[in-house]
């Protein structure tokens, strides 16, 4: 059977369809905190030294080859599509490190290729993780986040960051925790047993109002309050475990051991301080948002941006934060304590904004988009909408040419440059 959505049948779906005729620069980038990672610079054919240039990066998705370059190119502006330290796995991602490699990219553009303003495209995740770096770079160094959720140092106070110029978000959602809170399975009873199961919860279950996909289901009022607070509270049982495995580690304390101490007391000790925790997520593919349309009505088709039957693909590995680390959890997964909150750092950035809304968007809902640009804090914001379009603007499975993304270009390209030269 096959589960995972057609969408991604025929390649990455955020990729640009035709190549753009310019040759990309391939770059190994240093954060401030020494990690590095990999970028490509596309630069606009005939035109060497470009005043804008755009940067178009994602917790852990390649967006090297994104599908808006081509036209941004031939608008002449330049590109830089980037990985971050952890491209393809967020196992171990914490946000307000990978924020280090959005800085890194500015610092480049502006530094080194003398862009004067650069433009941060958050695409998808890309959004929370471009607002949290802008949240941040305006802010006094003193003023900036000094430890991630897990209490672990970070280096945004003792490093510059060089703030954007403006700030683009397409498809953006309110940040991984706030997408995980919607969609992690309040049913499971046994957090290591997937199959576990608390019938009064499963929003599954026929006799909580699912139905034989793909027809639409229903839920009552009810349900659906019960089941929304029982997410939050496994996200928060969740919190917990993640934060216990973190004191315990700390509380090993090796150089607690008296100078008599063998080394095989220090060993067991050191072993305990250093160990790193995986915590494996069950079942996070369970938003009610996927199967009913009354709850919250778009013109989306059944299902979620990964599979057609997330009653099913829940089951599966593919899904949001099956594994992570403890830190990463909090930090990037935990919709009660992670940082990268898009609508909490939008509320700080106060650059153009221009917000792109995919209207058949399976993961991404008009509550969404409200809450998203009413917490846009910006004197100069936009919204524009895409009734037809989905999450990546991709077209219909099979064919090769991308109405929608013409459409969004359409209208983005003149955003930017009413506002920047080129």
């Amino acid at each position: 059977m096959q589960l995972i959505a057609k969408t991604y049948w025929a390649g990455a779906p955020f990729n640009f369809r035709g190549k753009p005729d310019a040759t990309p620069e391939s770059l190994v980038l240093r954060a401030a905190d020494f990690r590095q990672h990999r970028a490509l610079y596309w630069a606009p054919p005939g035109r060497p030294k470009p005043k804008t240039a755009v940067v178009c990066i994602h917790p852990r998705v390649d967006f090297s080859h994104h599908y808006t370059f081509p036209r941004l190119l031939a608008a002449g502006v330049a590109c830089l599509g980037a990985n971050t330290r952890s491209p393809n796995n967020d196992t171990d991602t914490v946000h307000e490190e990978i924020a280090l490699d959005v800085g890194s990219c500015v610092r480049f553009l502006k530094e080194k290729r003398g862009i004067d303003n650069v433009v941060l495209l958050g695409n998808s995740g890309g959004g929370s993780l471009a607002a949290l770096y802008q949240a941040q770079a305006a802010k006094l160094p003193s003023e900036r986040l000094t430890s991630a959720p897990c209490g672990g140092r970070i280096h945004l106070a003792d490093t510059e960051m060089p703030g954007a110029d403006a700030l683009v978000l397409v498809s953006a959602h309110r940040g991984q925790g706030q997408v995980l809170l919607d969609c992690i399975d309040p049913s499971v009873r046994d957090e290591s047993d997937p199959l576990s199961v608390d019938p009064a919860l499963d929003m599954y279950a026929p006799q909580n109002g699912f139905k034989e996909p793909p027809a639409w289901s229903e839920y009552s009022p009810e349900f659906v309050s019960r089941y929304r607070a029982a997410q939050r509270a496994r996200v928060q049982r969740l919190d917990d475990h993640a934060k216990q495995l973190i004191e315990r580690a700390q509380a090993a304390r090796p150089e607690s051991l008296p100078a008599t101490a063998s080394f095989e007391q220090r060993q067991h000790l050191e072993r305990q301080s250093v160990v790193e925790h995986v915590m494996v997520v069950h079942r996070t593919m369970a938003n009610l948002n996927y199967v009913s349309q009354h709850l919250d009505p778009s013109p989306r088709d059944y299902g979620s941006l990964l599979s057609d039957r997330p009653d099913l693909m829940n089951y599966r590995f593919f899904g949001f934060a099956r594994t992570c680390t403890p830190r990463a959890w909090l930090s990037t997964w935990s919709g009660l304590s992670s940082k990268a909150d898009l609508c909490r750092n939008l509320a700080e950035v106060q650059v153009p904004t221009l917000v792109a809304h995919a209207g058949a968007d399976r993961e991404i809902y008009p509550a969404d988009l409200q809450a998203i640009f009413e917490a846009a804090a910006a004197p100069d914001k936009a919204l524009l909408e895409f009734s037809e379009a989905r999450h990546y603007f991709e077209p219909e499975f099979g064919e090769k040419a991308a109405p929608q993304v013409e459409k969004l270009m359409d209208a983005l390209v003149p955003w930017i440059l009413e506002r920047f030269a080129v």
